[in-house]
């Protein structure tokens, strides 16, 4: 039986989809004479909504089929296993792993919902959420080569980024117990006593369609993000954020809005930072560097779809606080 909740997302996802394919097909097949009859900024909202689409996708791609890895052949007892009982210890050992592990902003929320549905702490996977995409090798070896082999920015981003996940997961973690996903957990359920007793093909089978409805169930809200995040970037002029560029505070102010509305990968984003030190401060742009990956327009649309909207809105806002009052202390010149 159908709720009608559920109903209706669906219906939302193929909206959604129809107007992805409209996107690309009017990219695609609309001639130079019916280009030059349509706004330019039409144009340049459907060339960035486009980008953002691409650059994200394949890294949603690898965050859904790890999704899938946990649900079919990651067990609770796994979990209880490699966690420590201590609260502290267990919320630095989120830490470290994110950093260890390469995954964009896009990519790690269904991981970080299998994980916490699995029975993993919600302030373990927190730190793993702000780590993941912010202090991974690759993102430190794309922000050393944009800041000209430069070793300064890639540890301030990674110490400073450091501390603040852990700081913002040692918070969560005083207020929060419970795991905070909006969904029951009764298909978990089902789905671990029929991938327990099943052979390896079979799993691997069921590993596939998990991924499979994990990249329709995100696909829809990262779309919805990307196309929010081109419509701000495409009508929201860069001068009225430089009106309140004025000093180091202003400009940390502007660097962290634009960090969190641009939406840009965080593999990619060292180079779009390094493009701005000759406008505003060190310190904004290292605020730029540290903030976006860490939470931005897209990936607060993707975890609305996943936890309860308090504990999202929470998140944010202690992302923003202690990442400002951080990077503002350590200040770079």
């Amino acid at each position: 039986m159908f709720k009608p909740q559920s109903l209706l997302l669906d219906f939302t996802g193929l909206i959604v989809i129809c107007f992805v394919v409209y996107m690309v097909m009017f990219s695609q097949f609309a001639g130079d004479e019916m280009a030059t009859q349509i706004p330019s900024s039409f144009l340049q909202l459907n060339t960035i909504f486009l980008s953002i689409l691409i650059e994200a996708i394949p890294f949603v791609l690898i965050g859904v089929l790890i999704a899938g890895f946990i649900q079919i052949f990651i067990t609770e007892e796994h979990l209880r296993k490699w966690i420590p009982k201590n609260k502290w210890l267990a919320i630095v050992m989120g830490c470290v792993v994110g950093a260890l592990f390469p995954a964009c902003e896009c990519g790690i929320v269904p991981i970080i919902r299998r994980l916490v549905e699995k029975g993993v702490p919600i302030y373990v996977a927190t730190g793993f959420l702000l780590t993941g995409p912010l202090i991974n090798p690759i993102v430190i070896l794309s922000t050393y080569m944009a800041f000209g082999n430069d070793l300064k920015m890639a540890l301030l981003r990674m110490g400073v980024g450091f501390v603040a996940a852990l700081i913002i997961a040692i918070i969560i973690a005083s207020f929060y117990k419970s795991n905070q996903v909006k969904h029951s957990l009764n298909r978990l359920a089902t789905t671990h006593h029929h991938a327990s007793g099943s052979t390896f093909i079979q799993r691997l089978e069921g590993m596939m369609k998990h991924s499979i409805d994990e990249f329709f169930d995100m696909g829809k809200f990262l779309i919805i993000g990307a196309f929010i995040a081109a419509f701000v970037q495409t009508y929201l002029t860069s001068d009225s954020l430089l009106l309140f560029g004025n000093g180091v505070v202003g400009s940390t102010i502007v660097m962290m809005g634009l960090a969190y509305f641009l939406s840009l990968c965080s593999e990619a984003d060292a180079f779009i930072g390094a493009s701005f030190m000759n406008l505003f401060p060190a310190t904004s742009v290292l605020a730029f560097l540290i903030y976006g990956p860490m939470i931005d327009l897209k990936n607060t649309i993707m975890l609305l779809a996943v936890f309860r909207t308090k504990f999202v809105l929470v998140l944010l806002l202690t992302i923003t606080a202690v990442v400002f009052i951080l990077v503002s202390i350590v200040g770079v010149s």
